[in-house]
């Protein structure tokens, strides 16, 4: 990672840090077997920091630039090493480069469901994720209070403690906000900005800031989503009464007719009281009125071919008169609508027209 040039084989003369990954925070400058010399160079890139640790003593924090470490730049060093006083000897010291830059697109999410008390569902259980961006606001605070000694300390290491810190935050926040579950969706952006302050506190302890955290999504537990699916599904189809004509409607069939249409709309209404009286039970909020009588059935009309003709439309009653009379016969065609086109008479109902005869005459 580090690249140094020395003006003779004993002193090195430049450190700075060309960093080549995604993901290191700090890494520290090897001085193992090589000294750094009084008026040798240091470079810190923009989206760095140089921290200087002598002795296991944190001396000084350098910004963005270039400095020569001389007297006037080093006031802690200078008076660790007496260099007022004229030394000739190079020094050692420990250099930790710091990461400033914004480490982004980083994940947290909640383990386990967290339970709040919703205004409209009760107690119930939700989870939540989303994204934050770290950086290192205060680097020698960084490195005391997290780093330590590690020569090479990576944003892995770091982002298990602050997803926990995250989680820990949301859950108080999310307890405490009284947001419904139903509303939560449209208020994450001021959600999110409550839970990042909320933890400022912690994470500035640490020497990070968090410039940005998002929710990106606060869900329900499958089965929680299920009921709430099938309560949005009986708002769709309405009532349970207006349900249960309509399924009983249909499961008759359209060949029926306006009768069977109509008889299952009373049996569907007899059906649906029933199921309404079992759900309430006696412990009902209000009292359940009785059951309505089905409407009357709705009588056919009829139409007659004769000669190529229509002729129509009758009542049924005029029919049997007809019969009667001998002027509709067996195989007469007849339709009324509902009916899969012409068809005889004898293969209606019609067909108990013929096969009604008067009672035999008195004294027979």
């Amino acid at each position: 990672m580090g690249i140094f040039d020395f003006l003779s084989g004993e002193f090195i003369d430049v450190i700075h840090w060309t960093d080549d990954t995604r993901d290191t925070m700090v890494w520290r400058f090897e001085r193992e077997d090589h000294e750094i010399k009084y008026g040798a160079k240091l470079t810190v890139r923009e989206g760095q920091a140089a921290v200087f640790v002598h002795e296991g003593q944190l001396a000084d924090t350098f910004m963005p630039g270039l400095y020569m470490l001389e007297t006037n730049n080093l006031p802690i060093l200078t008076t660790l090493q007496h260099w007022d006083h004229g030394f000739k000897s190079p020094f050692k010291s420990e250099i930790y480069f710091v990461s400033t830059r914004r480490f982004t697109d980083l994940k947290w999410g909640t383990k386990n469901p967290i339970i709040l008390r919703d205004p409209e569902f009760g107690p119930t259980r939700v989870r939540a994720f989303g994204t934050y961006s770290v950086k290192v606001s205060d680097p020698a605070k960084f490195l005391l209070e997290i780093v330590g000694t590690d020569g090479e300390f990576t944003m892995d290491e770091i982002s298990y403690q602050i997803r926990n810190i995250i989680v820990q935050a949301f859950s108080r926040v999310i307890a405490n906000a009284g947001i419904p579950v139903l509303d939560m969706a449209a208020n994450t952006a001021d959600l999110g900005r409550i839970l990042a302050d909320a933890i400022t506190e912690t994470i500035s302890a640490y020497g990070l800031e968090l410039p940005e955290l998002y929710i990106e999504n606060i869900s329900l537990p499958p089965a929680v989503e299920k009921a709430l699916d099938e309560r949005t599904s009986r708002g769709v189809v309405g009532s349970l009464d207006d349900h249960m004509r309509y399924k009983a409607s249909e499961a008759l069939g359209n060949d029926a007719g306006a009768a069977g249409a109509a008889m299952g709309m009373g049996m569907g209404a007899g059906l649906g009281m029933q199921m309404t009286n079992q759900i309430q039970g006696p412990w009902g909020a209000r009292p359940v009125s009785p059951t309505p009588p089905p409407p009357p059935p709705v009588e056919h009309v009829w139409h007659l071919a004769d000669g190529g003709k229509t002729k129509g439309p009758y009542s049924k009653a005029d029919l049997g008169k007809l019969a009667v009379a001998g002027d509709m016969a067996r195989d007469a065609w007849v339709w009324t609508p509902g009916q899969d086109g012409w068809k005889h008479a004898e293969d209606t109902e019609l067909a108990e027209l013929f096969t009604v005869s008067p009672p035999p005459p008195p004294g027979a």
